[in-house]
């Protein structure tokens, strides 16, 4: 757990460089809520020792941070906090028995309970050291997503897209996860380096996106954008390296982590495609994350020996 937290240093301090204190306001305030929720759970609700130094409630703190706007109220980040770790991690039994990512459950709660918060998008602010209101506007996503609608060429569109060495850097509106897909590889990288994660789901997710907008891009270039813009827009390589690799949450063999890994590339494209949503990638993973008891069940690795009769 504590390897995760330290791989996602560089997108933190990413981060930070392009939204200021709002940014470190909103990682405390989650991480902060998310600790203290568990810890009062854990001890007051479930008469158990608590088990905050196991790292987990950072991680989800930093990741539900991660994941919504940085200049979203602190109380409806509380919110979130509380429903991620008291409704979906702790109520069915803590670490190792919830059957959803907590921050990626949190996530879609706040969505769907703030709307318009959850959706205003803050831009790379100019003074990182002073707390002002930043100004907002769609995300790379949202903007090919409402040019479609509007009836607009996908040449008009991507004029008004940022190009793709301001999204490696990060200098791009969004949320905190999803700004710098540079700094998100290099944890991912280190993670892979450490054996914390397998390469299976997040290559197996990214490979399955890549080929399958590939695929609608050489079909149809004049509707479809192309693969790369995918890859680097929105919350994908966070979500393919660090949610749903989830232990607990992702299928046991290799084998299941690959059919996991595909399913999850494929929900995420037909959602940003013909969705109602511009990003798919949570719901895509949430999906996926309730067939996997039923990958588990049925993909099994080959038991050693064999029982014979007497």
């Amino acid at each position: 757990m504590w390897g995760v937290v330290l791989a996602l240093v560089p997108a933190m301090l990413v981060s930070l460089w392009y939204f200021g204190l709002g940014a470190l306001i909103s990682m405390a305030v989650a991480v902060f809520s998310c600790v203290a929720v568990e810890y009062l759970v854990t001890k007051f609700v479930l008469k158990q020792e608590p088990t905050i130094n196991d790292g987990s409630a950072i991680i989800t703190g930093v990741l539900l941070a991660f994941n919504v706007p940085s200049n979203i109220p602190w109380w409806e980040l509380v919110i979130g906090s509380i429903f991620a770790i008291a409704v979906v991690k702790m109520s069915f039994g803590g670490l190792g028995k919830n059957p959803f990512n907590p921050a990626l459950a949190g996530r879609v709660f706040m969505l769907i309970s703030f709307p318009v918060d959850m959706t205003s998008w803050p831009l790379p602010i100019q003074n990182r050291f002073v707390l002002v209101d930043a100004l907002t506007g769609p995300t790379a996503l949202g903007t090919l997503r409402e040019g479609m609608k509007s009836g607009e060429t996908l040449s008009q569109i991507t004029s008004q897209l940022p190009d793709y060495g301001n999204m490696l850097l990060g200098n791009i509106g969004g949320s905190l996860g999803e700004v710098s897909a540079i700094a998100l590889l290099i944890g991912g990288i280190y993670m892979l380096f450490r054996k914390i994660i397998s390469w299976h789901i997040p290559v197996s997710y990214l490979l399955t996106v890549f080929i399958f907008t590939g695929i609608l891009w050489l079909i149809n270039p004049d509707k479809y954008i192309d693969p790369v813009f995918h890859l680097l827009a929105g919350g994908l390589i966070l979500g393919a390296f660090f949610m749903a690799t989830d232990m607990v949450t992702s299928p046991m063999t290799t084998k299941g982590m690959l059919i996991f890994g595909v399913g999850c590339g494929l929900l995420t494209v037909l959602i940003r495609v013909w969705g109602s949503y511009p990003e798919g990638v949570s719901f895509a993973i949430l999906i996926m994350n309730a067939v996997t008891p039923l990958l588990n069940k049925y993909i099994k690795p080959k038991r050693f020996g064999e029982t014979v009769k007497a």
